[in-house]
C-alpha cells in the first residue's frame, strides 16, 4: 500500500546562488557528509548535484505529509545509493521518527525515490509503500 507520495522541481541556479552567497554554512546545514562528499567530487556538475538532492528532502517532507515541521529536518534526510546503485534515502532523528510513526504495524516502510536534472531544473519523487514484514516459519 502507498503511504506517501511527494515530488519537488528545483532551480539548479537557485541553489548555485545559496553555495555562491553562504557556502560552507549552506552546505553543512542542509546536506550530509555522504552527499556532500559525492557533489564535490563532480566540480562540473557540484549545483546540480546538490539541487537533486535537495529536491529529494522535499519530496519526502512531502511524502510523509510534515514538510519541515514537527521535527522533520534536512540534515535527516541523506541521498544514498542502495548496492545495486539505486538511489535511496538514509534517514535519521525526526525523519525516521515520522516514517515509523505513520507504518502500519506489522509492515516496513520502503521509500523509493527516482532524480534527475536538466539544466536549469532537478526534479524527485519519492514514493513511501508499506510492506507487510515476511511472516516467521517455526
Amino acid at each position: 500500500m502507498i503511504l506517501g507520495i511527494g515530488s519537488d522541481l528545483c532551480s539548479i541556479e537557485r541553489i548555485q546562488k545559496s553555495l555562491d552567497r553562504f557556502g560552507d554554512r549552506f552546505i553543512r546545514r542542509v546536506f550530509t557528509e555522504t552527499e556532500r562528499a559525492r557533489a564535490e567530487r563532480r566540480p562540473l556538475t557540484r549545483a546540480g548535484t546538490y539541487a537533486k538532492r535537495f529536491a529529494a528532502k522535499e519530496a519526502f517532507s512531502k511524502a510523509v505529509g510534515t514538510g519541515f515541521r514537527r521535527g522533520v529536518f534536512m540534515r535527516d534526510i541523506g541521498v544514498v545509493n542502495a548496492p545495486s546503485g539505486a538511489p535511496t534515502l538514509a534517514l535519521g532523528g525526526g525523519a525516521r521518527a515520522r516514517l515509523d510513526a505513520m507504518t502500519p504495524e506489522g509492515h516496513f516502510a520502503d521509500v523509493h525515490l527516482t532524480m534527475t536534472d536538466d539544466h536549469p531544473f532537478a526534479l524527485a519523487f519519492v514514493v513511501i509503500t508499506a510492506v507487510p514484514h515476511p511472516r516467521s516459519t517455526g
